[in-house]
C-alpha cells in the first residue's frame, strides 16, 4: 500500500458517518450496487458500512475536486469518485486505464445514477483476485441467503451473523505490529456514527505515548486503514 489513501476530505467523511449503519465489507458485482436501495449496502435485509469492487477502469476524468473512475465488470459500469482536497493530485490511486481495481466504497445516487464515493482503489496485481471476488460475492450472497431463512434479525449484525468481509479484512491489517494491531481493533470495535476519539484511545492505551500512539494513527490513515471522521480527533475502520 502506499499514501493515497489517507485523510478524506469533509465531503467523503460526513458520507461515512451517515451511512455506516452497518459493519464490515460485502463484495458485490456492479449490477447488484445498480440495484441497491438509496443509502443502502445491504444483501437480504443486513446492512453493511462498506462494499467493494473488482472492475477494470474504463475511463479516468480528473479534476480539481476529485477523479471519477468508470468501473466495468461482465454485469455492467458504474462510475466512482475518488475526492481529492486542493493540491492533492498527486495522492490519486495508483490505477491505470484498462488494467483490473479493487474498489472499497460507499454508495450514492447522482442525477438517478447510482455511483461509487471511493475511500480505498488498490491495483490489482495477481488475476487469480478477479476469480475469488466472483467467488466470494456468491459465498456472501448463500450465507445471507442461508441466515436470513434460519431467522437472522433482519438489519443487523451480531456475533453470530456470517462474516462476508473476513478475507478483506485479513489482508487489510497485514504487515501491522502489535501494538497497531491493538490500536485497530480498538477503532474497529466502535461502533459510534462518529467513531473513537483520540482521548478515549489514549484511555484505552494509557502505556502508550501520545507521540507514539499519533504515530501510529497517521500511519494507519496514510496506509488506509482508517480515517477520520467528525473532525481529525475522531476515526472509523475502513471495514
Amino acid at each position: 500500500m502506499n499514501d493515497s489513501f489517507g485523510d478524506f476530505n469533509a465531503t467523503q467523511t460526513a458520507g461515512a458517518a451517515s451511512e455506516q449503519k452497518g459493519e464490515g465489507i460485502l463484495p458485490m458485482l456492479i449490477k447488484q450496487i445498480l440495484l441497491l436501495p438509496e443509502g443502502n449496502i445491504e444483501l437480504f435485509g443486513m446492512h453493511y458500512a462498506m462494499t467493494t469492487v473488482v472492475a477494470i477502469v474504463r475511463n479516468i476524468e480528473t479534476s480539481s475536486t476529485k477523479i471519477t473512475y468508470t468501473l466495468e465488470d461482465h454485469t455492467g459500469r458504474l462510475d466512482a469518485h475518488y475526492w481529492l482536497e486542493e493540491g492533492d493530485a498527486h495522492k490519486a490511486p495508483d490505477v491505470m486505464l484498462n488494467n483490473y481495481v479493487r474498489v472499497y466504497g460507499t454508495t450514492r445516487s447522482q442525477g438517478g445514477q447510482k455511483t461509487l464515493m471511493v475511500f480505498k482503489a488498490l491495483p490489482v496485481l495477481d488475476p487469480n483476485e478477479v476469480t475469488t471476488h466472483l467467488l466470494e460475492v456468491l459465498n456472501a450472497r448463500y450465507k445471507a441467503e442461508a441466515y436470513q431463512e434460519k431467522g437472522g434479525s433482519s438489519g443487523h449484525q451480531n456475533s453470530t451473523m456470517p462474516d462476508f468481509s473476513a478475507s478483506q479484512s485479513n489482508a487489510l491489517v497485514n504487515g501491522l505490529d502489535a501494538k497497531q494491531q491493538a490500536v485497530f481493533q480498538a477503532i474497529k470495535s466502535n461502533v459510534s456514527e462518529e467513531g473513537i476519539g483520540r482521548k478515549e484511545l489514549k484511555g484505552k492505551f494509557s502505556h502508550i505515548s501520545d507521540s507514539e500512539l499519533n504515530n501510529i494513527l497517521e500511519f494507519m490513515i496514510s496506509e488506509g486503514h482508517i480515517y477520520s471522521s467528525i473532525d481529525a480527533d475522531h476515526f472509523i475502520c475502513t471495514m
